[in-house]
């Protein structure tokens, strides 16, 4: 049964920064890539990162591209998100997800997807 876990998220002040990591279980990791997608409240799921699985791609949205970090131990399976100069607008519950194919900004690509963990940059 594959499980992803997200943790990390909470409640930081604008400027500030956070680190998401998501355990996966129950797949060979190295064979999937991995994506990072956010939701707020009355939005739709937006792409946030993806990296592919040696590592050798990082797409980024253009709204964290130069913020946001993605990283992933094949080793430990876990995928981390490094998020920095965080926004208010960067409030959402952040998902992971595996994606078989490749490191794809499409949401509808992914397979599993973790359960989120919510972010929330005051102002």
């Amino acid at each position: 049964q594959v499980q992803l876990v997200e943790s990390g998220g909470g409640l930081v002040q604008a400027g500030g920064s956070l680190r998401l990591s998501c355990a996966a279980s129950g797949l060979t990791f190295s064979a999937y890539a991995m994506g990072w997608f956010r939701q707020a409240p009355g939005k739709e799921r937006e792409f946030v990162a993806a990296i592919s699985r040696a590592s050798s791609r990082t797409p980024y949205a253009d709204s964290v591209k130069d913020r946001f970090t993605i990283s992933r131990d094949n080793a430990k399976n876990t995928v981390n998100l490094d998020m920095n100069s965080l926004k208010p607008e960067d409030t959402a519950v952040y998902y992971c997800a595996t994606n078989h194919l490749s490191a794809t900004p499409s949401g509808r690509e992914y397979d599993y997807w973790g359960q989120g963990t919510q972010v929330t940059v005051s102002s």
